[in-house]
C-alpha cells in the first residue's frame, strides 16, 4: 500500500506514553460480576470529569446487506437483570436494524484512563412503563425534540425541524407532553464483557467475562 501524497496530519507518527500510575488489571482486583466492574469504572470516569462518561458506541448490523453501522448513544441505566438501557427513536436506522437483527455490541472508552469496555448481547425493548418514566424525567425541550424528529429520515432543511418544534411547543403549552409511541427504551442483555486497560509497552490487560451453562460469569484473560 502506497502512502498518500497529501496528508496534512501525519497520523502514522502519532504516539503517546502510557501513564506510569495506571493499575494492572488482575482477577484479584476485578469484580466477580461484570456489572459491578462496569459500575466501578463508570464512577471513576465520572470522578475524572469526563464529558458524558456514559457515552456508548452502539453497533448494529443490517440483516439484508450485512453492513454494520455505529453511533453514540447515552447509557442511562444498568443492572444484572435489566442489562444496559438506552433510549432512542423506534423508527431510526438502529431501531429498524435491531428489529431485524437483535444482536448488537456496545463500546465505552475513556482515553485519559486508557480504558475501554466492550459488551456483546441481545437487544429488546424496555417496558412502556420504563420508557414513560424516563421520558417524563427529561427536560421539556428534549421531550419536544424527540416528539417532532423523524430520526434517520431525509428532511428538506433545518427549518423543517424548527417549525415543527415551535408548532408542538405552542400546542402543548402548559401541558404534559406524552411520550410518542415512536420513542422509547432498549435494553442490551449481555453475554460477553471485555475490560481493557492500557499498559506500558503495549502489553495491555484484557479481562473478559462470559457466561457458562449455569448462567454464571467466568473471567478469562486475553492477549493484547
Amino acid at each position: 500500500m502506497t502512502q498518500p501524497s497529501h496528508n496534512p496530519i501525519n497520523l502514522a507518527d502519532l504516539r503517546h506514553d502510557t501513564h506510569p500510575d495506571l493499575p494492572d488489571l488482575e482477577f484479584s482486583n476485578t469484580a466477580n460480576n461484570p456489572f459491578d466492574q462496569l459500575n466501578l469504572w463508570l464512577s471513576q470516569a465520572l470522578e475524572a470529569q469526563f464529558f458524558q462518561p456514559n457515552s456508548m458506541a452502539l453497533s448494529t448490523v443490517n440483516l439484508e446487506t450485512q453492513q454494520p453501522s455505529s453511533r453514540i448513544v447515552l447509557l442511562k441505566y444498568l443492572n444484572n437483570s435489566d442489562g444496559l438501557i438506552f433510549y432512542t427513536n423506534y423508527q431510526s436506522r438502529k431501531a429498524q436494524e435491531l428489529d431485524q437483527n437483535p444482536k448488537a455490541s456496545g463500546l465505552l472508552y475513556w482515553d485519559k484512563l486508557e480504558r475501554q469496555v466492550r459488551i456483546e448481547g441481545i437487544i429488546q425493548k424496555t417496558s412502556d412503563l420504563i420508557s414513560d418514566q424516563y421520558f417524563q424525567s427529561r427536560p421539556r425541550e428534549s421531550q419536544i425534540g424527540a416528539s417532532i424528529s423523524p430520526q434517520s429520515k431525509a428532511i428538506p432543511d433545518r427549518n423543517f425541524l424548527t417549525q415543527a418544534y415551535q408548532k408542538l411547543n405552542q400546542e402543548l403549552e402548559n401541558k404534559i407532553i406524552p411520550r410518542p409511541e415512536t420513542w422509547g427504551g432498549f435494553q442490551l442483555i449481555p453475554h460477553y464483557f471485555e475490560f481493557w486497560q492500557g499498559r506500558n509497552s503495549r502489553l495491555h490487560d484484557r479481562i473478559i467475562y462470559t457466561k457458562n451453562n449455569k448462567n454464571t460469569w467466568i473471567k478469562s484473560r486475553l492477549a493484547p
